[in-house]
């Protein structure tokens, strides 16, 4: 017999011996289940986590040759039993030495912030901070885009997915960063007609086409990006964040109504409060940014963008 047959048949001999000890002993059924528990989401996180790796290839090749392996082994091709068997005896080593860089980097997180996130530990806290950091760049967009006049239309997704929406543009999946949102808009473009959607903290897709919104209330100098935006907030929940080709203004959505005429204080503490505030639903004052101190100025600025809501 060989030494792969061995080690299952041990293998099979340790589950027995587990089972009978279990029904001797009750108590440990509980610890049983939670051990298998345990392991199942250890298993669930490691694969999650291949899937975005070179290391998810490996694991399919290795899942194939131990079935072939253990078909080998029952119709005794004793010789291709045999080979297979030394290769995943010393396969070990050789893993070890071609994923020296991934292995290394999973002992480094031990006791680090980045091991609780991979058992789901502190995700609140990550999104806060990933999301609001998104802001602050979108907004440095926006007055890039308001200051050179160049029209945009931004639009974050919320509860409601908008996989449809993203499915009207252009594939992007690429971080948030000010200098990419500025040139999806440059004019001429083959991507700067339609709206940007903002997803999981990424930039999902460009040149998307958002649905219009055909109520007449809406005043007729607003042009088709601002009908757009209120569209998209009145089908879903996404806000959008509109600057004007004509003006240079920036105005939201949300909700189906258009906050027009925002200036950069009023803008961030709107998304903040929508996107963050709300969605933790944590009113308190760690979420809004020491530079966003009461003053004056910034309670005129949102007076007037109380003034200058639309529907």
């Amino acid at each position: 017999m060989d030494v792969f047959s061995l080690n299952f048949n041990g293998f099979w001999t340790s589950i027995q011996g587990y089972i009978n000890d279990i029904s001797s002993n009750p108590f440990r059924l509980i610890i049983f289940i939670l051990d298998i528990l345990i392991v199942g989401y250890v298993v669930y996180k490691f694969i999650k986590s291949a899937r975005n790796s070179r290391v998810w290839q490996l694991l399919k090749g290795i899942v194939l040759i131990v079935i072939i392996t253990i078909l080998s082994g029952i119709f005794e091709f004793r010789i291709l039993n045999w080979l297979l068997t030394i290769f995943m005896t010393y396969g070990v080593i050789a893993l070890i030495v071609i994923f020296q860089p991934e292995l290394r980097r999973m002992l480094e997180q031990l006791g680090t912030n980045k091991f609780t996130k991979f058992f789901g530990i502190g995700l609140e806290k990550d999104f806060e901070t990933k999301t609001k950091e998104d802001i602050y760049k979108v907004v440095i967009a926006a007055k890039e885009l308001s200051n050179s006049k160049v029209g945009g239309l931004i639009v974050f997704e919320r509860d409601i997915q908008l996989n449809d929406i993203m499915d009207s543009g252009v594939k992007i999946d690429a971080d948030v960063s000010p200098q990419l949102i500025v040139n999806l808009f440059v004019p001429k473009t083959p991507l700067h007609d339609g709206a940007i959607i903002i997803s999981k903290n990424k930039i999902a897709s460009a040149a998307c086409i958002l649905p219009l919104s055909d109520d007449r209330q809406i005043s007729k100098g607003l042009g088709t990006r601002h009908r757009a935006a209120i569209g998209i907030s009145r089908e879903t929940d996404a806000i959008a964040v509109v600057i004007s080709e004509e003006t240079g203004k920036i105005s939201i959505a949300k909700d189906g109504n258009l906050i027009v005429d925002l200036k950069e204080e009023a803008l961030k503490n709107i998304l903040i409060k929508n996107l963050i505030t709300k969605k933790i639903g944590n009113e308190s004052k760690r979420h809004t940014p020491k530079l966003f101190k009461k003053n004056k100025s910034a309670k005129k600025s949102k007076e007037e963008a109380d003034k200058n809501v639309e529907k």
